[in-house]
């Protein structure tokens, strides 16, 4: 899958802020001790989301660029 059609659903940079912030918001709720075990569940209930084994990997290789 091409990164075209990755991000052809992508949002807007205010739904980014918007989701960035409900993000921070989480993670400062379950404090430092569980936000790990929060971020796994998230990203696993994401990826249960996207259907596709590929895209999560992709999304995975995105994310660790840079690191």
């Amino acid at each position: 899958m091409n990164d075209h059609n990755i991000l052809q659903n992508a949002l807007t940079i205010p739904g980014l802020e918007q989701v960035y912030d409900q993000l921070a918001t989480a993670i400062d709720a379950v404090g430092p001790e569980r936000t790990e075990l929060f971020l796994v569940k998230l990203a696993l209930m994401n990826a249960n989301a996207l259907a596709d084994p590929a895209v999560f990997q992709s999304h995975i290789d995105a994310a660790l660029k840079d690191i």
